[in-house]
């Protein structure tokens, strides 16, 4: 049997060098939130493991979870694609078809039984007569799958919490993968698509350390969903100041005030929206002007409408009347002044007396 090589070895075969493999190593320490000294960790385990057979079923999607792990750029798509993992199953970018590629998602299943990671894009119909791939229902394809894999990671909102699909009145019966498996480790990453990113530093972290990252009490991974979009927003200053869209044609609007009385969902959000941005790091919806609807956060879809201001802020850090927190503001802002002009007349005050007693 042909020796199979590491993720290092791999990487030389595409013509990179040292040089471009530490740098890569350290791209991938750093999406996956470690610290600077953990590098050495990621360039040990891509030296020393082999690439991962990886398995990517297709559901009820729209392919765009597919789209945006395709424009990651720390690390680059080739990167993970050619170096990292072997992409043994997708209806996207494999080259092959038909009898061809169905055979070999059952070899893979077959052969590689708690090695392979299986990714999936899309809700699970329970209803199979609106899904079938290669003359199997999905579901029965999913579940087979499922059982046999080293870990799944749930690749967007469809996938994670049902999605549009599972939309009222919900007519294919959609469910998101964790109704249906329940025995097989399984990372969210939802998002509407998630952050390409996040997509394949989830990847690298079931690499780089043999197991799933840590996650929260929903079961995203922590070190992406650790915090609400709020709480890094480029515009939260304009929220603690009071100052508002009211409109998307005001002039708050061009200023780049607060988008909450627009319908932002950012207070209610977990994702690193505001951290890693999109496109490279270039910008994200709210740093282009549009408020946030909640993607990755479940039933987003019938949490509607969208773009209808909320009444407070949820949350146990934050519960406020966004119409209060300018007056409130203003309050501060007027009883500071007033100390300030007491302190600063006392002071003069004494300074005078001073001068008279030494006269």
């Amino acid at each position: 049997m042909k020796k199979q090589k590491t993720i290092y070895e791999s990487a030389l075969d595409q013509g990179i060098s040292r040089r471009s493999f530490l740098k890569m190593c350290t791209a991938l320490a750093a999406t996956m939130g470690l610290d600077f000294s953990q590098t050495n960790d990621v360039v040990a385990a891509m030296e020393t493991k082999k690439r991962v057979p990886v398995l990517w079923l297709q559901l009820q999607d729209c392919t765009g979870c597919s789209e945006s792990f395709i424009r990651s750029t720390h690390p680059k798509t080739e990167s993970v694609l050619f170096d990292m993992i072997s992409l043994e199953y997708t209806e996207v970018l494999s080259a092959a078809s038909g009898v061809q590629v169905e055979s070999n998602l059952d070899a893979v299943i077959e052969n590689y039984k708690g090695e392979y990671i299986l990714a999936v894009e899309g809700s699970v119909p329970e209803n199979a007569g609106y899904l079938m791939i290669g003359g199997k229902s999905a579901k029965d394809t999913f579940i087979r799958a499922a059982e046999n894999a080293k870990a799944i990671i749930s690749y967007g909102s469809c996938a994670s919490w049902g999605g549009i699909p599972a939309a009222y009145p919900n007519p294919t019966k959609a469910k998101p993968i964790t109704k249906l498996i329940k025995n097989t480790p399984t990372i969210l990453v939802p998002g509407c698509p998630p952050i390409a990113e996040v997509m394949t530093g989830v990847i690298a972290h079931i690499i780089t350390f043999g197991e799933i990252p840590e996650l929260d009490a929903a079961g995203r991974p922590k070190a992406f969903y650790r915090h609400r979009i709020h709480d890094k927003c480029n515009r939260r200053a304009y929220f603690d100041a009071g100052l508002f869209v009211e409109s998307f044609d005001d002039e708050g609007a061009k200023q780049g005030y607060c988008l909450y009385k627009v319908g932002c969902k950012g207070p209610s959000t977990y994702n690193s929206c505001a951290e890693m941005r999109w496109n490279g790091g270039t910008s994200y919806p709210i740093q282009s002007g549009n408020p946030c609807i909640g993607c990755s956060e479940s039933n987003f879809w019938d949490n509607g409408p969208f773009f209808t201001r909320r009444a407070k802020v949820p949350g146990t850090q934050i519960s406020i009347n966004p119409d209060k927190v300018g007056v409130a503001a203003l309050g501060v802002t007027a009883a500071g002044i007033a100390v300030h002009g007491a302190a600063t007349i006392a002071k003069k005050k004494y300074d005078e007396k001073k001068r008279g007693e030494e006269e």
